[in-house]
């Protein structure tokens, strides 16, 4: 496994290795959080590229699609070998024709949707595996979950179409907006990989989607026309039928609601309508999943406390702890739409609390083609600090939009904005604007939630 060290390979050669194979890799020397979970497992890597790595018996070279084929020294030595290679799109695209499998999709909310799948699976202690894009905290801290071979359940990815090597028999769709501008066209581009991705869903399967955002509903009656075989379940505040979510109400730390076609009411321990949206849509994928696998239903109570019990992902509204009456909590929201929905959500979740938010955007290309979203999305906070443009290695600068541009069309919307370049330059404001009583959220795919372990070691902070 070329790239082991990526968060979904080490998913990958866990899973792997649950199958029975034996799972070995490289990577670069650099150290990640997965590098303890491969020692864990008793997965050996490399530190290093080099053709050495190869073993000399081997049945299959699995590689991160980061990786070129013709200019990788291992995957050069693996064609010249005749060696089988899958990228890791491919490879779990491999596994889903095994068994029957649920792909959860969409711009926004897969991970924690993924997440609260295997959650529920995990309390009604049903027969399959579960693989999810981040560390998943009721999963201690790792990305999946093994409970028996009967089914799969897999976050799956619509960046270059990588989504398009998966065969669901149930299909998630959270939401469809333009995004990964850097790669896609425009939003009809976006849209019509979508499509794509849902005409692959097996004979007689379903597509569970939102009903409340409009790129789903888009997709979903495309999906009417072209495959009337495929049963289709909508979910949301303005579905109808069974899930649809409705007697919302807020306290201090939970969220409660109630689905049209479950008498008990559910409770969430984390954040954001948006979560409303993903338990839904987890309850229906779970209730899916059973019919098509044959396995009784899972009962009320396994899934209230699945539910009440979700812990969430890393970095997504990750609490970090509070400290001298500051709570501190990450988040990986980098999307306006995901921005405005999670902030909106703290508020309702943390009503007592100012509101203080650290944002970095991730691409130029992103920045640039949403910059309007971007400057509203900020509405909830009392105060928003942002910092220059997290760069992607697959996009160059183009000189257009960088992060001061950014800040004067949030500033244009918000009155109360500050701008540092490097998120450590923002520590020293940070460390004499930050009160007892304030929630501070790092927001974004950069790298600005150093700032959080960067004050937790000061101090009047002290962990």
């Amino acid at each position: 496994m070329v790239g082991i060290k990526g968060s979904g390979m080490t998913a990958l050669a866990e899973l792997f290795k649950h199958m029975g194979a034996l799972p070995q890799g490289s990577d670069t020397q650099e150290t990640f959080y997965t590098d303890a979970i491969l020692k864990e497992l008793g997965i050996p890597f490399f530190e290093g590229f080099d053709k050495a790595n190869l073993p000399s018996q081997c049945d299959l070279v699995v590689y991160s699609a980061a990786y070129d084929p013709v200019m990788h020294p291992e995957l050069l030595a693996a064609s010249e070998r005749g060696l089988p290679m899958l990228t890791y799109p491919e490879a779990l695209g491999e596994l889903s024709r095994r068994v029957p499998s649920v792909g959860v999709s969409g711009v926004h909310g897969k991970t924690t949707t993924t997440a609260m799948v295997g959650e529920l699976i995990r309390m009604g202690k049903l027969p399959g595996n579960v693989l999810v894009g981040s560390a998943s905290l009721g999963f201690g801290g790792r990305q999946v979950y093994t409970g028996g071979d009967r089914f799969l359940v897999a976050e799956t990815c619509e960046y270059r179409r990588h989504f398009l090597s998966f065969t669901p028999t149930v299909l998630v769709l959270t939401g469809v907006e333009a995004d990964h501008l850097d790669y896609y066209r425009d939003y009809d581009d976006i849209r019509n990989a979508f499509l794509e991705y849902s005409e692959r869903i097996t004979q007689g399967g379903s597509l569970i989607y939102c009903a409340d955002n409009a790129g789903a509903c888009e997709v979903a009656a495309a999906v009417a026309s072209r495959r009337p075989d495929v049963k289709r379940i909508p979910y949301g505040h303005t579905a109808e039928g069974g899930f649809r979510i409705h007697e919302i109400s807020y306290e201090e730390g939970r969220q409660v609601f109630r689905l049209e076609g479950v008498a008990e009411p559910f409770e969430l321990p984390v954040p954001g309508r948006h979560n409303q949206l993903n338990a839904a849509a987890a309850l229906a994928a779970v209730d899916e999943l059973s019919r098509a696998v044959g396995l009784a239903a899972l009962s009320a109570d396994a899934a209230t406390s699945a539910l009440a019990g979700f812990r969430g992902t890393k970095r997504r509204a990750e609490l970090r702890g509070e400290y001298r009456g500051v709570l501190f909590m990450d988040d990986y929201g980098h999307h306006p739409t995901a921005i405005s929905g999670t902030l909106e959500g703290l508020r309702d979740f943390y009503p007592g609390r100012r509101l203080v938010v650290d944002f970095m955007s991730h691409t130029f290309s992103r920045t640039e083609a949403l910059l309007q979203d971007f400057a509203r999305c900020f509405s909830a906070a009392d105060l928003v600090i942002l910092h220059k443009i997290y760069a992607s290695a697959r996009e160059q600068y183009g000189g257009s939009v960088d992060g001061y541009a950014l800040f004067r069309a949030v500033s244009a919307q918000h009155s109360a904005v500050q701008y540092f370049e490097e998120p450590l330059d923002a520590v020293p404001y940070l460390r004499t604007t930050l009160q007892p009583g304030d929630l501070f959220v790092t927001l974004g795919a950069g790298d600005n939630w150093r700032i959080i372990d960067t004050l937790l070691d000061l101090p009047e902070f002290g962990r």
